[in-house]
């Protein structure tokens, strides 16, 4: 009888699922987010069990997430000495009632002029913006949204170099009825978009009566880390104006580039280039990456195109900033000292950290895609794959999830050409984990390079110890620690954040 019972309350609750999914819409009820690929599996897996140092050591390390939380001390001891930066304090309290009634979508007059300052800064001032071409969004997530309501009818397409950020299947493409086009890139020009590339994909879509309405590139890249050289931005440049394509340019990683060369934004380019067609072109920024506030849903699109502004501006409204996190970050980004304090000490924390996992992964024999910008690197584990397949990648992801407890993610979620490129993210946890990651790697590659022995789970989360290189790693994790905040923070991330 238990077991009937059982079995038939399964089965009521498959028809009441079926049965609401029929009161949904087709969009709402279909796969458009796109949760089903690994990228958002590995959150999953890290969710339902969480590294702890002390109250889970065993569980899985949250890897898989491109947060900035090195500086973070920086922050903290700005808003200690800034109490008037919030209406919620009481040296702010004054300006409650004018912020909290204050519901014009255009935002905040002095929030959009320190938001057009500091992206001016973070570009080494060789460019300047125009507070009034600002528009607010939730996020990059809502910026890409908009941008893309705003240029494409359902149906058309924008191309985009691989590998690419996995979220922008939903954030473009789920409730815009537009297609994304992956333009395949591959190693043996460290990933760099050709001209040759992109006319491939574009002349395809034509054969397919497929309308390609724009460009979509990220740069600094996210997973690559890399920044795109002033001739290949000419040469993209040159290409959409060829084409009368728009061109939106996602710079969210702007100010994480830690070291030469220098981040050359396509502000720069288009406004040296007197022949391009500036109203083709449109820059997605935020601040959840260069000051790690994901959560505030600081979103900017910033574009050349009167008319594009004047459409996202009324878009807006559905995915507003708040005003109280407009006048908390006007007053911050207006602090001309602090932010040239804590712009500098990021990058040169991200330095830092960037030095001590790439040695450390360099010691067991993992090499990683050269980089010098983002909060990942792009491990290359192709040699350890049985077959150079995606699903041999895949297979190889599942054993580090569930048997490593590393919460990576598969280059094929990125639409990668090449089989066996894992994102790594590093920035988002402290010195004691990243070395407990260290750990992990090295001990599941020196399993896999052991003869094989009988059939026996292993348990790579266990006690382990470094052991040809420990001594080496410790003292570049001492030289880290100095360089680094105390007060990093350990990971933690619920699958409801937004996550890029």
């Amino acid at each position: 009888m238990g077991l009937e019972k059982e079995g038939d309350d399964q089965q009521l609750g498959l028809e009441k699922e079926g049965g609401d999914q029929q009161l949904l819409s087709k969009m709402a009820a279909g796969n458009g987010h796109g949760e089903d690929s690994a990228y958002f599996d590995g959150w999953k897996a890290h969710d339902n069990d969480p590294f702890h140092p002390t109250k889970n050591p065993n569980g899985v390390i949250q890897m898989g997430l491109a947060e900035n939380q090195l500086a973070f001390d920086l922050v903290k001891e700005w808003i200690v000495n800034n109490p008037m930066a919030s209406i919620c304090t009481p040296e702010g309290v004054a300006g409650f009632q004018d912020i909290a009634i204050f519901q014009d979508y255009h935002g905040l007059p002095e929030f959009r002029e320190a938001v057009a300052k500091f992206m001016g800064k973070v570009r080494g001032n060789r460019v300047t913006f125009d507070p009034d071409r600002i528009v607010m969004s939730g996020g990059a997530t809502g910026a890409h949204e908009l941008i893309a309501f705003c240029l494409a009818d359902p149906g058309d397409a924008f191309l985009v170099p691989t590998p690419y950020y996995p979220g922008f299947d939903r954030d473009l493409r789920w409730r815009t009825g537009v297609q994304l086009l992956p333009v395949p890139c591959d190693s043996s020009n460290n990933f760099v978009v050709t001209r040759a590339a992109l006319e491939a994909v574009y002349e395809k879509a034509q054969e397919e009566n497929i309308r390609v309405k724009g460009l979509l590139i990220t740069n600094p890249s996210n997973p690559l880390g890399t920044i795109l050289d002033r001739e290949t931005l000419r040469t993209i440049v040159s290409y959409i104006n060829e084409k009368n394509i728009h061109l939106v340019c996602d710079e969210i990683y702007a100010a994480t580039v830690f070291t030469q060369p220098n981040f050359t934004s396509i502000s720069e380019i288009i406004d040296q280039d007197s022949e391009c067609d500036r109203k083709l072109v449109h820059i997605i920024y935020s601040l959840s990456k260069d000051m790690g506030f994901p959560g505030f849903r600081v979103g900017i699109l910033y574009s050349y195109n009167d008319a594009v502004v004047n459409c996202a501006r009324k878009m807006s409204s559905f995915g507003l900033v708040s005003t109280q996190t407009q006048h908390l970050i006007a007053s911050m980004l207006s602090d001309d000292e602090f932010v040239e304090s804590y712009v500098n000490e990021s990058r040169r924390r991200l330095a830092a950290r960037y030095r001590v996992f790439t040695w450390g992964l360099s010691q067991v024999g993992i090499h990683c895609l050269k980089s010098n910008a983002g909060l990942f690197v792009w491990m290359n584990l192709r040699h350890l794959l049985q077959e150079q397949t995606a699903e041999a990648e895949i297979k190889l992801w599942r054993i580090i999830i569930n048997e490593v407890k590393l919460n990576v993610s598969p280059g094929s979620s990125f639409h990668c050409s090449e089989p066996g490129w894992f994102r790594v993210c590093f920035a988002n946890m402290d010195d004691g984990t990243m070395e407990v990651a260290l750990r992990r790697i090295r001990s599941f590659v020196m399993q896999k390079k052991e003869v094989t022995v009988p059939a026996k789970r292993k348990c790579w989360q266990s006690n382990l110890q470094l052991r040809l290189s420990s001594r080496q790693l410790e003292d570049a994790m001492m030289v880290s620690s100095q360089m680094m905040s105390p007060h990093s923070p350990i990971s933690q991330s619920p699958l409801v954040r937004a996550r890029t």
